[in-house]
């Protein structure tokens, strides 16, 4: 798994997350699919994103997300 593909993993992953809380235990819950997707917005725009950080320091190598 390259980088970009873990980033696009991890970002699906809590947002999921964070609609499936909203729903089920509080409706505040909806601040982490707000995050996340600023966080992803955000990156776009600056190319700055921690989780790939966190994830090269993991091991993962740099590819290409899509084909």
């Amino acid at each position: 798994m390259t980088i970009e593909r873990a980033v696009l993993l991890f970002a699906g992953i809590v947002i999921l997350t964070g609609l499936i809380l909203a729903y089920a235990v509080s409706p505040w819950w909806a601040l982490l699919s707000a995050f996340a997707g600023a966080n992803l917005i955000q990156s776009a725009f600056t190319g700055f994103c921690p989780a790939a950080i966190a994830f090269q320091k993991l091991g993962l190598k740099h590819g290409l997300p899509f084909r």
